[in-house]
């Protein structure tokens, strides 16, 4: 049977045979060879030896290929947001760039997704061109508001994450062209910063620090050899197999629209179906983890990602890595479930929304979300529950948690309970995204009565709210000795303060 999308059809043999759609058959494919190209790109087109227009020619032109051989005309949509962002920028007033090109942006891809959802009536589902459009949408705004906070903001006003990310200078086209549409991010992102992919392009990204020179000046230092994504690669590929694998036999296995049969909802206990739930959006994650996974090893074959150096002294390729999967897996909150999927979104969204908005963060933060994600009904029942999750989640946490801290025991306990507890709501919470249409998303809400919605409502409701000072002064007592305690104090006193992270990088929402 022949495809439906307008993209290439020339794997559609392969595709049978795999008895997979042929638009997944081409976005794996021209990933694999992207991860290739990116080994010949970093190896011959080396910043060293290559003029940075080639690097952005090339890079981009390979992106625009990998475009139209996956969606066809559709990819039209891709260049026209780009060129059409690219005027709003160097038209619009610096003081105002962050909110027309949102604005811009939003619009375009809102049209398109409608589009595609409600004219095209879902004859375009499966080769899904909102999806590149998504990650655009992501880079324009968020160049916007970085070019906004370096040309039009006063430097005491801004946080360190917006002190680094900063642009101080308008890109040219062919810069903006490739930070948007090269191949490594066309298809399935990462989202990265343009400041981070222009130090790529030209050959700054392995910088380790500065060095102060007597006559006062500071010069770059380098590592003497330029490390190699090779392991970091190979492991990532490694994962991606692991993916591809589960994907093809979990999927069939384990289908999640079997929740919604009414069959099953009569006939099987609570605890069976909440088990079947768990597992049903466990076997969902797998595609999702290899189209991040590979994305972020074409980048790094390419030499993008490089972060610096672990403990250890072994190079960090995670600069632009989309999740951690033990860490979503195992995570015993939603925050550490949320920090650790789709990261790059969640910066995004921090970025443009959470820490900008003066009136509730989190419901416009989730909103947004819900709005960039497309136009199912399902994606706004998963981000508004989400919001309540989140906000109950918090309200727990902070009333529960420095209870159980007074021993290594009653901490597993809690972590344990949690991790269940965890589970249990993001499974509920994001079923609707995975059955999208209104009489899924609330056939599987009222199988339920709405049962983690009240108990999560009731819960904000009642629990009362702590400061976070109070809170963390309160975990201190479960955990450290009494001296350790006036010693933290005496500090306070002193005009000392106690040692912070100042890693800032991850959305503050729970």
């Amino acid at each position: 049977m022949r495809s439906n999308s307008c993209g290439s059809d020339l794997l559609l043999p392969l595709s049978e045979r795999l008895r997979l759609p042929v638009e997944q058959v081409n976005f794996a494919m021209c990933q694999v060879f992207g991860l290739f190209a990116a080994f010949l790109f970093r190896y011959y087109l080396h910043p060293s030896r290559t003029s940075h227009v080639i690097r952005h020619v090339v890079i981009t032109l390979l992106g625009l290929h990998f475009a139209f051989f996956c969606f066809g005309r559709y990819a039209i949509h891709f260049l026209g947001e780009v060129i059409l962002l690219y005027c709003v920028m160097v038209t619009v007033h610096i003081k105002n760039i962050h909110k027309y090109s949102f604005l811009v942006a939003m619009a375009y891809l809102t049209i398109c997704q409608i589009i595609r959802v409600y004219v095209l009536d879902g004859e375009e589902l499966s080769a899904d061109f909102s999806g590149p459009l998504m990650v655009i949408t992501q880079k324009v705004t968020k160049l916007a508001f970085e070019l906004h906070d370096g040309l039009a903001r006063d430097e005491k006003e801004l946080n360190l994450s917006q002190k680094r990310l900063a642009v101080r200078r308008i890109p040219s086209l062919l810069e903006y062209v490739s930070y948007t549409l090269n191949f490594m991010g066309i298809l399935a992102g990462p989202l990265n910063s343009f400041n981070d992919y222009i130090n790529f392009i030209e050959g700054r990204n392995f910088e380790v620090g500065e060095l102060h020179l007597a006559n006062g000046k500071e010069r770059k230092m380098y590592p003497q050899n330029e490390p190699s994504p090779l392991r970091a690669v190979g492991w990532k590929m490694l994962i991606c197999t692991l993916c591809v694998f589960m994907h093809l036999s979990l999927m069939e296995e384990f289908p999640v629209t079997y929740n919604n049969d009414d069959d099953f909802i009569m006939r099987r206990s609570m605890p069976v179906r909440l088990l079947y739930l768990y597992i049903s959006l466990l076997a969902c994650r797998p595609k999702y983890y290899f189209a991040w996974t590979i994305g972020d090893a074409v980048n790094n074959a390419a030499g993008f990602g490089f972060n610096g150096y672990d403990s250890r002294g072994k190079p960090r390729w995670d600069l632009a890595s989309n999740l951690n999967i033990a860490n979503v897996e195992f995570a015993t909150s939603m925050k550490m479930f949320i920090d650790n999927w789709n990261i790059q979104t969640a910066l995004w969204l921090k970025e443009v929304c959470y820490d900008r908005c003066p009136f509730n963060r989190t419901l416009m933060t989730f909103l947004l979300s819900a709005v960039w994600h497309g136009v199912y009904p399902g994606y706004y029942f998963t981000f508004m529950t989400g919001m309540f999750m989140t906000l109950a989640a918090r309200a727990v946490r902070s009333n529960l948690r420095p209870y159980f801290l007074g021993s290594p025991a009653h901490k597993a306990f809690y972590d344990m309970m949690t991790w269940v507890t965890t589970q249990v709501v993001v499974s509920y919470t994001v079923a609707p995204f995975v059955l999208p249409f209104m009489d899924l998303s609330l056939k599987f809400y009222r199988s339920w009565y709405f049962g983690l919605h009240i108990i999560a409502i009731v819960l904000i409701l009642v629990l009362p709210r702590k400061p976070k000072c109070a809170l963390k002064e309160q975990e201190r007592h479960q955990v450290i000795k009494p001296t350790d305690t006036m010693h933290h104090c005496n500090g306070h006193l002193n005009g000392q303060a106690p040692m912070v992270n100042n890693q800032n990088h991850r959305m503050k929402i729970d």
